[in-house]
């Protein structure tokens, strides 16, 4: 009984120890409640604390892109009513953050769904029709949530998949495609 007793604690000390490790920042443990500071973009926020938050789930159009050491702003379209609609939602309010399988990027951004109140923000701004559904192994808890979201967008052609002619400050950038759906009013 010994025996087998030795390899379980083991293994439980094991996860104690390092089990945890994904679950642990620079900043320590990590939020499940924060305040949000400011809305850098339609799926990016920085917390109270300064960690930023990419949101789950979604793409938003990007307002910059970093190019070598230096930010270049490039107001995809959408990307600005994207970002205020993010702003009227989430800055200077308390969010939970709800994370997946990984909790972090390759920048070391957090990944996260947002909540206001009950609300996931990340899939109301598809359902705005200001981001489409982003879905990356293995952070898959609501695809179907999303993906009903952004069916209703489409169908009710709200923001993007309305678009007959892009916003006046969508201006293409040498080397910037537009996506499909958005020449020539295309949905």
């Amino acid at each position: 009984m010994l025996l087998k007793t030795i390899p379980r604690v083991a293994y439980l000390l094991f996860l104690l120890l390092f089990g945890s490790a994904g679950c642990l920042s620079s900043g320590g443990r990590l939020p499940a409640d924060a305040t949000v500071q400011e809305v850098i973009d339609g799926d990016t926020v920085r917390l109270s604390d300064g960690r930023l938050v990419r949101y789950l789930g979604i793409d938003a159009p990007e307002l910059r892109r970093k190019e070598g050491n230096e930010w270049v702003e490039i107001n995809e379209p959408f990307s600005g009513e994207a970002t205020q609609r993010n702003r009227e939602l989430v800055e200077g309010k308390r969010v939970r953050l709800e994370y997946d399988k990984e909790t972090h990027d390759r920048y070391g951004r957090l990944l996260a769904y947002v909540f206001v109140d009950k609300e996931m923000i990340n899939a109301q701004i598809v359902e705005e029709g200001l981001a489409d559904p982003l879905f990356v192994v293995p952070n898959l808890k609501y695809v179907p949530e999303l993906q009903a979201r952004a069916n209703r967008a489409r169908r009710a052609k709200r923001g993007m998949w309305g678009a007959r002619v892009m916003p006046s400050d969508a201006v293409e950038q040498p080397g910037q495609a537009i996506p499909d759906r958005l020449q020539n009013g295309v949905n």
